[in-house]
Parts: C-alpha cells; structure tokens; sequence
C-alpha cells in the first residue's frame, strides 16, 4: 500500500486545495526518469524539429527518399542557402545522412526512428481534430 500525505496548501485559482504527495509513486517514477544528458538532447530535437522549414524538409524526404538539395529546395519552397542550413542543423542531430556523389550531396533521414517520429505526431494530430474547441 503506498504512502500519502496531505499537506495543506494556499488556495489559488490554479492550485487544488489539498496537496497529496504519493511517495512510492514519485520514487518510483524518479527512478525511471531520464538522465539529465538525454532530457537536454530531447530538448535540442524537439527544438530542432519546431521549425515549419525543417519539418517541410523532413516531409520532403519521407515522401521522396533521397534528394539532393536543389531538388529539397525546390519541393519546400526554401532557397538553397535555407535549405543547406536547415539539412546541416538535421545532419549535426543526427536526423538526416548524406551521401557524396562527385560534387552532388544526397540526403536522406537517419532512421526509421524518425519516420515513426513524425508519423506518431501526424497522428496525434489527427486525434485532436475533432476536440480542438473542446479546451
């Protein structure tokens, strides 16, 4: 049986009025949180991908495979200076890989680890859809 505890807290319009503290539970989920290396690198990618341009990149290259950059330029609407530092900041996290052929850079995602990424988000989404005015 776990251990809880009421401690009385200030009411506030967004506080509750009671304040119960499971401890085995907070143990417990302490144990599994994440180290605080791997909360910053979640940070840095989600960050990464909170841009429409690199997200359109990405869209790009889940729908087309590989591409060079004029082509990843030309299917989002990017110049080719946005479109280099948009793949460089995906490349540098590790969300996209290139490869060389002669002069000609061809990128593509990492992994399936990211399809699935942006698949679970496209889906989350689509959940929303019919509550987005239910607050």
């Amino acid at each position: 049986m776990s251990q809880r505890s009421s401690v009385e807290a200030p009411v506030t319009s967004d506080a509750c009025s009671t304040l119960v503290v499971d401890a085995e539970r907070v143990e417990s989920v302490q144990q599994t949180m994440p180290s605080e290396e791997v909360v910053q690198d979640l940070a840095q990618i989600f960050g990464l991908l909170a841009d429409p341009g690199r997200l359109r990149m990405m869209a790009a290259l889940l729908g087309g495979g590989e591409m060079c950059v004029c082509d990843l330029a030309a299917v989002t609407g990017q110049s080719m200076s946005a479109a280099s530092q948009a793949l460089r900041l995906l490349r540098m996290h590790h969300v996209v890989k290139v490869r060389r052929f002669g002069r000609m850079a061809y990128y593509r995602l990492a992994d399936s680890h990211v399809r699935m990424l942006f698949d679970v988000a496209i889906t989350h989404i689509g959940h929303g859809e019919g509550q987005r005015n239910d607050g």
